[in-house]
């Protein structure tokens, strides 16, 4: 396979990571996030979080965001499967897309081949107007970034931090999400799930879409005899 064949498959993006999906109370970072993303005069942002915090969703979200057309051409880069690539053919032309969306940037701040591409892009997209927005696992300044100019740039915009949610977000968390998919989930059922499955975010939608699936084909309830029997819990 081609790199560029490979480049094209690794940005396809996932359809239930949308705003109208991502679940963000009123006054939390996560919701904070949201308005920060929407606000197309904001040029440049940095997200960090731990990994489950819904970094990838947001990212995703922004770029499947269309307003009569305008977000058309966006690219969303997830480094945990291009990180491996030149440097100089991952990030290439992206100053001609309106919008750009780098994700886990953890994974190649510290490498010095990516320093002047990175630092690059910045002075790129700033010059044509492409917004750039990128995530990592950790704040800026805790990225270990050996090249000055380029911690430069990725502080000179607004940086939010995402909290990993309280056990009671998880359950709302649960809840709104199944309900999105047309699906009751009670407090006992969402509390067995968060005891009895890995707390990260991932793992639950994943085991969320099994149910889903389950339920919907045979058309039955989320209840606790039907998701032990469908999670093997």
């Amino acid at each position: 396979m081609k790199p560029t064949e490979q480049l094209s498959l690794a940005i396809a993006l996932d359809d239930q990571a949308t705003f109208d999906n991502y679940y963000a109370p009123n006054g939390t970072p996560q919701h904070m996030a949201t308005f920060l993303l929407k606000d197309e005069g904001r040029k440049f942002a940095y997200l960090s979080g731990g990994s489950g915090t819904g970094l990838s969703h947001l990212l995703q979200a922004i770029c499947q965001t269309t307003v009569l057309g305008k977000n058309v051409g966006t690219v969303y880069l997830p480094l945990k499967d291009l990180h491996s690539y030149p440097p100089n053919q991952v990030l290439e032309g992206l100053e001609k897309a309106p919008l750009v969306c780098i994700d886990d940037l953890q994974l190649v701040a510290s490498i010095q081949d990516w320093q002047i591409p990175l630092f690059n892009l910045f002075n790129n997209c700033r010059d044509s107007g492409t917004r750039l927005v990128i995530a990592g696992h950790q704040p800026v300044d805790q990225l270990d970034i050996p090249l000055a100019d380029l911690l430069s740039r990725l502080k000179s915009g607004v940086s939010l931090h995402l909290p990993h949610f309280s056990d009671a977000d998880q359950r709302r968390l649960l809840q709104y999400r199944s309900s999105r998919r047309g699906l009751y989930l009670s407090d006992d059922v969402a509390l067995f799930l968060l005891h009895r499955l890995p707390r990260d975010t991932h793992t639950l939608m994943e085991a969320l879409e099994q149910l889903d699936k389950a339920s919907l084909r045979e058309q039955r309830r989320l209840t606790m005899p039907f998701v032990k029997e469908k999670l093997d819990l």
